[in-house]
């Protein structure tokens, strides 16, 4: 096995008293779609930040592509694509003269950067609104122009800081379509930020948790799943004078069991092979199954195992979000 397309090792990062990355250790390799998943204030995105250069760790250290971010920013720079957050198009511009733009920026000769924009254009289907200034296109629009600024220049490490936020159901699953194809197509190595689990889930090969500048764990979405979360049967049965609680009590692989009336829901290890053995019993001790369904565990309940509190509770309360927020831009200024 080569050299990781990307690699951080011990690395750390504070702003005045607030620790925003916490000796974080990992690796992504070539070709690999990469997910680091957390609330906001996670330090997702100051880990992007410094991977690609944009601000310096306080301690450790990071290649991309092989480039030390501290001491080679430039060649970093050189094989990296990045779509932030915030969109950074120029709305007073068409979508073909920001991409010139780009071009020009990575010194894209000229009559390779017009077929690539051609590409890029295609790529993400803004080719009938390339002449339109930007200030006219929808937020999946704009975001769909970032990605192709992005890979103008054929980077070979792209990342991705939460590009699916504020987009409607159907825009997002188009730029996964987009995002899987390049990784498909191009080989490319991606690094995503995201506290939408269910994408993570779907789309990457690897992802690392992350919370308050940790990483808590690392692995494949079925691995994490399997080592920390747990299947869930939902069941509904009728009968007269039924004790649910002792029927179902009694089965192997329970974690943890509440019932209401003739209603129980029960987290349990190997779902399937509780299942059966459930239902024996329900039948065996008089019970007519009114409903029963499992499903498996998702990443949000592997955080909550990993934490404590859901992924969907922020990272403190808003108003600590924005304390935070002003005090790394106080420092920063």
């Amino acid at each position: 096995m080569g050299v990781p397309a990307i690699e951080a090792e011990d690395l750390r990062k504070v702003f005045g008293d607030v620790v925003a990355v916490d000796g974080i250790s990992f690796s992504v390799e070539e070709g690999e779609l990469f997910g680091l998943l957390g609330p906001n204030g996670a330090g997702k995105t100051t880990t992007i930040n410094i991977l690609t250069t944009l601000i310096r760790p306080t301690s450790g250290s990071a290649r991309v592509w092989g480039y030390d971010v501290r001491t080679e920013t430039s060649k970093v720079r050189s094989v990296i694509g990045l779509v932030p957050q915030d969109l950074t198009v120029d709305d007073e511009l068409t979508g073909i003269e920001n991409l010139r733009l780009m071009a020009s920026l990575y010194h894209v000769p000229k009559d390779v950067a017009e077929r690539r924009i051609e590409e890029v254009l295609e790529l993400v289907d803004l080719k009938e609104a390339a002449r339109r200034r930007v200030e006219t296109y929808s937020g999946g629009m704009r975001k769909r122009l970032e990605l192709a600024a992005a890979l103008i220049h054929r980077p070979k490490v792209l990342f991705l800081d939460e590009p699916t936020l504020g987009l409607d159901v159907q825009t997002r699953a188009h730029i996964w379509d987009y995002i899987r194809r390049l990784v498909r197509e191009e080989q490319l190595t991606v690094l995503m930020t995201t506290h939408y689990m269910e994408e993570a889930d779907a789309n990457c090969d690897r992802v690392a948790v992350i919370d308050r500048g940790k990483i808590m764990a690392i692995g494949s979405p079925r691995e994490l799943k399997a080592a920390h979360g747990s299947d869930v049967i939902e069941l509904e049965v009728q009968g007269n004078g039924i004790d649910l609680h002792s029927l179902v009590n009694g089965v192997g692989g329970v974690l943890d069991l509440r019932v209401e009336g003739s209603r129980a829901v029960l987290k349990v290890s190997r779902g399937e092979e509780v299942l059966p053995e459930l239902v024996g019993r329900l039948i065996g001790g008089g019970a007519i199954v009114r409903r029963i369904e499992m499903r498996r565990p998702t990443l949000d309940e592997v955080f909550i195992s990993l934490t404590g509190r859901s992924i969907r509770e922020e990272h403190g309360s808003w108003e600590e979000v924005f304390r935070q927020r002003l005090n790394i831009r106080r420092v920063r200024g």
